[in-house]
């Protein structure tokens, strides 16, 4: 069982005054037949202590009997009541010694040569840790796979033909987009260590193989798992081989470069991190039919009957955003409350406040139905520690997937109020004593 943690989903607690912080969760495993259980385990898993958040992973062998369970593993936060995850898998472990058997396929993020057993990570040799999710992003070039084969010396006299390759899954079923071939001799295991190069592998989704065949082709045996590929830049190529023609009765045609930079610019509060470093690159290039192509169709996906009418609707709000957000750092839609404007639409309630003695200026806006996460009585606060001009900068929001600092409080007046917090340990403050003009709590936990 391999577990894999983000760091950012997990509370994290100081552990020195050095300004290190751990994180840990609590593991239950269950193995059950039948409602009963037949196996578990339970421990804690953590981070070193470091000053940054970090991701954290876990491997745990077990020994089973045949036969079909349903396995569950919980996962509790040690710091943070409540944040907790369980995962529920019916798997049927089998295994015939007088036939061709075959592992599950090991995608691989980072191979190494190494002989230390004591580390579960290594088999057979090798360090290998699992690529999290199924996913491949942009930066990955190369696929490595673990597969290992079993009782080929029992079934084959002959060599015989691992195969191996990647199915692209479409509308019409799976089409081989990659493969490759290995020669063996029968054995009782055979491990199967290898790398395909996907620099050229569209985004999408893919299944990845591993076959055995005997002398005369025919398949004796074989294994798939699923993943995702994500890779903008060559999605980039592909849209800038668009010819401009094919454009030329469009509205983008019209918008001169300086506005067509400032409209790629204004959507990107409203994209995912890959499409942002498409219009980087896309902005870096200079290429003006990249632009317009990107433009185009980000509206035409946006409202396919309308495209145009959609982006100059976008637009106005983007024009307002810059003006009421503007900073000498940028476009106003590029500092984070222009930002959250355009992303999240304007906020019910504002609270702004520049006369408190111990802070700087700060804002906590509201939104009483937040629809992006179905949560009630949302909250962000923005604070400019340097002073400059609409320099505000997110130190907290209670919205999921926003940024959330348990000690915002603390940092808001760590400059000038460093030692007035609650407690006797600055590490684990949250809280701020009362002071003269001190209205934080109240303008934040009252609204």
């Amino acid at each position: 069982i391999y577990l894999y943690v983000v760091g950012s989903t997990v509370q994290y607690h100081p552990t020195d005054t050095l300004g290190n912080y751990e994180a840990a969760v609590e593991v239950v495993i269950l193995f059950k037949q039948k409602e009963q259980i037949v196996k578990f385990d339970k421990y804690r898993l953590k981070t070193q202590p470091s000053k940054f958040s970090t991701d954290f992973i876990d491997l745990k062998r077990y020994n089973l009997v045949i036969g079909d369970y349903d396995v569950e593993v919980s996962i509790n936060d040690v710091f943070k009541e409540k944040n907790a995850r369980t995962f529920v898998l019916p798997i049927h472990v089998t295994y015939e010694t007088e036939k061709i058997q075959q592992s599950d396929i090991q995608l691989v993020v980072n191979m190494r040569a190494d002989t230390n057993a004591a580390n579960l990570l290594v088999k057979n040799g090798y360090y290998l840790e699992n690529v999290p999710f199924g996913f491949f992003d942009k930066n990955t070039a190369k696929l490595a796979f673990y597969h290992e084969v079993y009782n080929t010396d029992k079934v084959l006299k002959d060599d015989y033909l691992v195969s191996y390759g990647i199915e692209k899954i479409t509308s019409g079923g799976e089409q081989i987009v990659l493969i490759g071939h290995k020669k063996r001799s029968p054995r009782p295991i055979e491990v199967v260590l290898q790398q395909m190069d996907i620099s050229k592998l569209g985004s999408g989704n893919y299944q990845f193989f591993v076959e055995v065949r005997n002398r005369a082709k025919d398949l004796l045996s074989r294994k798939t798992t699923l993943f995702q590929r994500s890779n903008p830049y060559l999605n980039l190529e592909m849209k800038d081989t668009l010819a401009s023609d094919n454009l030329e009765k469009e509205f983008v045609q019209n918008i001169s470069k300086d506005s067509l930079r400032y409209a790629l610019k204004a959507i990107a509060p409203k994209l995912q991190g890959g499409e942002v470093q498409v219009i980087n690159a896309i902005l870096a290039s200079g290429s003006m039919a990249a632009q317009r192509n990107f433009l185009f169709r980000h509206w035409a996906n946006q409202s396919p009957n309308q495209p145009e009418i959609a982006y100059k609707k976008y637009m106005q709000v983007a024009v307002a955003a810059d003006k009421l957000y503007k900073s000498s750092f940028g476009f106003g839609f590029e500092t984070d409350r222009g930002a959250t404007y355009l992303k999240y639409g304007k906020p019910d309630d504002v609270v702004t406040k520049e006369d408190d003695p111990s802070a700087p200026p700060y804002e906590i806006w509201v939104y009483y139905n937040f629809a992006s996460t179905h949560q009630t009585n949302v909250k962000f606060i923005f604070y400019n520690p340097s002073l400059a001009s609409g320099d505000y900068r997110l130190l907290h929001s209670t919205a999921r997937g926003e940024l959330n600092n348990p000690r915002w409080k603390v940092e808001l007046y760590r400059r000038n109020a460093p030692n007035e917090y609650q407690g006797s340990n600055p590490l684990d403050a949250t809280e701020m004593r009362g002071n003269l003009g001190r209205q934080i709590s109240r303008d934040f936990d009252d609204l």
